[in-house]
């Protein structure tokens, strides 16, 4: 009896002393690793180069071979839009733009922001700073991008159409007073919630985000 009694004095204290060791350890949480979702500026910037010229092909052509002709109709969309305020657009321009942009170099940026605000949360602040890197980068420099808003599903249209513009024009006047890009190579455009990239899941986090497309390569935009 006395050797059980000892046997069971010695489990209590080896209890209690886990139980205090477990109160004082902090807690694990997924993602405490450090690990997170932020682009690089080089992933930016090889998105959205625009696609290497062919190369020349030998036979009849004599000297180099042109570039070819930008598309007149998108040349005088963007011209028409750049400096233009975000709610200014139309929905007929807004298409117009979606359509110009369809085939062009483009990224989806995972930009969050504060609840119900266009501030750009702390935790995308690289996501945006790679941003203003890989678009002052000699590669990409002089070019005109559109920086588009999108929302997921929930809420209004109106609600989110105003969200997605507010949003699109934070990014925009981060990128002009951090990086010095100039206000007429961004063209800030809202979506809201109409063109939702995943529609099978419409609340999903995919669907808050920002695009950005390469409008213009550098060596043939007209200013």
């Amino acid at each position: 009896m006395r050797l059980a009694a000892k046997g069971l004095t010695a489990l209590l204290s080896v209890i209690t002393v886990s139980a205090a060791l477990s109160l004082t350890l902090p807690p694990a949480f997924a993602g405490d690793d450090g690990n997170s979702k932020n682009v690089t500026e080089d992933e930016i910037v090889r998105a959205l180069a625009p696609p290497p010229k062919k190369p020349l092909t030998r036979g009849l052509s004599i000297g180099p071979q042109a570039d070819p002709v930008p598309n007149a109709t998108e040349t005088k969309l963007i011209q028409s839009v750049r400096g233009r305020a975000t709610r200014s657009l139309s929905s007929t321009e807004r298409e117009e733009i979606a359509t110009a942009a369809k085939d062009k170099p483009n990224i989806d940026l995972e930009i969050t922001f504060d609840y119900n605000s266009a501030d750009i949360s702390a935790k995308s602040l690289p996501s945006v700073q790679a941003l203003g890197r890989a678009l002052t980068s000699p590669d990409l420099k002089g070019s005109t991008f559109v920086v588009a808003g999108h929302t997921d599903a929930a809420g209004g249209e109106s609600y989110n159409q105003d969200l997605s513009e507010r949003r699109a024009d934070s990014i925009k006047r981060y990128l002009v007073e951090k990086y010095s890009i100039a206000a007429t190579d961004l063209v800030t455009v809202g979506y809201g919630k109409s063109k939702l990239k995943d529609p099978s899941q419409p609340m999903a986090e995919v669907n808050r985000r920002v695009q950005v497309v390469n409008m213009e390569n550098k060596t043939t935009a007209s200013k």
